[in-house]
């Protein structure tokens, strides 16, 4: 492991033949969204909802609380500045330059895509698809947002579903296997924002059979020494100074 150089970092790059990068909690932390997860966080909404955040973002809730679950995903989830960090601009721009290929991100906002990536998995889903579960219209998220109440679709009148993973749900077995497909490709791995450990990301990542393994976060952590190259810093930090 060699810790962080942001000019072997750059020599790795423009040598990749076909770089991933994995997006996690850490890159919503730079636009100042700390997770639902967070203890301090998951002390205040249960503070205030009365039932911890694991318990109000599921199905279960959605399916038998659902004017609680509405009310909790608007107000926690949907009411925060979605706007891409620079971090995600200078991702785009790599992408543009052709020295990123594909963005693997557990980030619900699509801030990668927003920012200009093309090639993106949003493995948790998309706070920006919502889904009729009977005739299968489709609704914005302004539509989530300006409900009253719960949203119901006009069509049949049936409640609106965010197509955003709910905690103890499967994945989308399609994205699963696209995930995996693409870090098997890749000859370079970006972690940003997350570690090796990932609950979200290890069982993906033990795929990696390429050459380099670059993390940036900003705390170190025990699996960093299974990484090439680590950068205890934020992402934005490291990668603005690329010069894509």
């Amino acid at each position: 492991m060699i810790k962080g150089n942001v000019d072997l970092l750059k020599e790795i790059l423009d040598k990749s033949q076909y770089t991933v990068a994995i997006c996690g909690s850490g890159m919503l932390a730079e636009m100042g969204f700390i997770t639902v997860k967070t203890p301090e966080r998951a002390y205040e909404i249960e503070k205030k909802y009365g039932v911890s955040p694991e318990y109000l973002f599921t199905s279960v809730y959605y399916n038998t609380r659902s004017d609680k679950f509405f009310e909790f995903y608007k107000n926690e989830m949907l009411n925060i500045n979605l706007e891409p960090t620079p971090s995600s601009y200078i991702l785009a721009a790599m992408e543009r330059a052709g020295k990123l290929q594909c963005v693997i991100t557990s980030n619900i906002y699509e801030n990668p895509q927003k920012a200009g990536c093309h090639n993106v998995i949003n493995l948790h889903g998309s706070v920006y698809q919502n889904k009729c579960p009977k005739c299968g219209r489709m609704y914005s998220l302004d539509y989530i947002k300006s409900s009253k109440r719960v949203p119901l679709c006009e069509t049949c009148n049936t409640m609106i579903r965010p197509l955003v993973s709910l905690f103890g749900e499967t994945l989308d077995s399609q994205l699963m296997t696209r995930t995996t497909q693409e870090i098997e490709k890749a000859d370079v791995l970006l972690v940003l924002g997350t570690t090796l450990d990932s609950e979200v990301f290890s069982n993906y990542i033990k795929y990696f059979n390429g050459s380099r393994i670059v993390i940036i976060h900003k705390n170190s952590h025990y699996s960093d020494e299974k990484a090439d190259i680590v950068f205890c810093d934020e992402p934005k930090n490291i990668l603005t100074q690329l010069g894509y």
